[in-house]
């Protein structure tokens, strides 16, 4: 694979994502790769972002909070864009606190039932 630019096949194969995915990316301006006829480029900007897109992903952001953002680094540079995640970054480890939070208590629960049902097996024995 190259370097400098990576084919739609390519770009797909290094962040194991599907076709779909990247289409969808592009549909929603996520990523502007190069165009060659019917043929799609990504250069190290697109490889950059796709980075930083699933990243974001994966720590649960929304992709329309994660195209916000790569948009305040075109338009504002990448001190304004440092501070918006700092900003963000809090929001959404607020939210992953309490989503464990949710967890815990819903395995605890199911734990409960569990054994209860185990114990009420046990007295039919």
């Amino acid at each position: 694979m190259s370097e400098a630019r990576l084919s739609f096949k390519e770009m797909c194969a290094k962040f194991d994502v599907t076709p779909r995915t990247l289409r969808y990316y592009e549909y929603i301006e996520l990523l502007a790769p190069e165009r060659e006829g019917r043929s799609r480029f990504y250069g190290p900007r697109e490889v950059a972002r796709m980075t930083l897109i699933l990243r974001g992903r994966r720590w649960g952001f929304q992709l329309e909070d994660i195209r916000q953002w790569l948009l305040i680094y075109e338009e504002q540079g990448t001190e304004e864009q440092m501070r918006i995640w700092i900003e963000m970054s809090e929001r959404q480890l607020t939210e992953l606190a309490e989503q464990r939070a949710q967890l815990d208590t819903a395995i605890d629960e199911l734990k409960q039932l569990r054994q209860e049902t185990i114990v009420a097996l046990d007295r039919k024995s």
